[in-house]
């Protein structure tokens, strides 16, 4: 099968396409003919060798964790999946590739785009989870910043939807975008906190950094502590007390990822558009996400 790979860390640059052996299914795993990939923040890292005291890489490497495509064969071990059906979820032996196994996937609905799900199991997840961490209630003001991402998009989707008032930080091209999702938008940047302050002079809850562009000292000060502030994006956490919320839960069943379908499916959940690229223009699509500045997921047409 081809695949796109790196033997090295570097730059763009190593990343090519090779023949490689097709994957096997384990017992426990799909064997996936991927019709998408999706390129996240965390394959830069991987490629560039800034994850390399943490993750240990036999090279050559395929990246790619999120990845959507059709069931080509079922381990012995699988139940509630067979042939020829429609999956997305986390890849286990990389996504960028024609072929990928996969442990935790979900039946794709009929219904559901093809973009959509592909975009669900890492922004989903890790909205769930940041959002579980914070413990809101109905009724509580909660501020989201990089509200318009792919993460705090459907983060304010979420907690809208449990009756909590969001306050979402963005570019000024996002703030239609963000009232549509339920959010009261307010410009990043400086004097942020002031213009928050306006919006609820009441005070705010908690507060939900998905951009990490250094506003964890001022979301401190605006909730009165760390306790209830998280950053999924700021390493500053660690020095600050608050907690910093990495990694996916591709340990965890799929039953998250069939609750995020069934919400886009009935229309409670969208998520940006998203860009595609060819697959042998992967270097194009690394360089997209590490610029930034796009609303909606990255993907390669595998």
């Amino acid at each position: 099968m081809k695949a796109i790979t790196f033997g090295s860390y570097g730059g763009t640059e190593v990343l090519e396409i090779r023949e490689v052996a097709r994957p096997v299914a384990g017992v426990d795993e799909v064997l996936v003919r991927v019709r998408l990939a999706a390129v996240n923040p965390y394959d830069l890292k991987l490629r560039s060798g800034a994850m390399s005291e943490f993750v240990k890489t036999t090279f050559p490497v395929i990246p790619g964790s999120e990845m959507a495509g059709v069931v080509e064969a079922v381990g012995i071990a699988v139940e509630g999946l067979s042939v020829g059906d429609e999956v997305f979820g986390w890849a286990t032996s990389g996504g960028y590739a024609e072929f990928a196994t996969a442990r935790v996937v979900a039946l794709k609905p009929s219904r559901l785009h093809w973009d959509v799900a592909v975009a669900l199991p890492v922004a989903g997840e890790t909205a769930l989870r940041a959002l579980g961490l914070l413990k809101l209630t109905p009724g509580e003001t909660l501020v989201i910043h990089g509200a318009a991402g792919s993460v705090g998009a459907i983060a304010v989707q979420l907690a809208v939807a449990h009756g909590i008032t969001v306050i979402g930080t963005g570019s000024a091209r996002d703030s239609d975008a963000l009232r549509k999702l339920g959010a009261h938008p307010v410009l990043y940047g400086d004097g942020v906190f002031e213009r928050i302050g306006e919006l609820a002079p009441d005070g705010v809850d908690a507060v939900l950094d998905t951009a990490g562009r250094g506003v964890l000292p001022g979301s401190i000060e605006l909730v009165g502590g760390p306790e209830r502030v998280v950053t999924i994006a700021d390493p500053a956490a660690y020095g600050l007390g608050v907690v910093f919320s990495s990694g996916g839960a591709r340990d965890q069943t799929s039953g998250i990822l069939a609750e995020l379908a069934a919400l886009a499916v009935a229309g409670e959940l969208t998520v940006p558009p998203t860009r595609h690229f060819a697959f042998d223009d992967v270097a194009a699509a690394q360089a997209a996400v590490a610029a930034g500045g796009q609303r909606g997921k990255v993907v390669l047409d595998v």
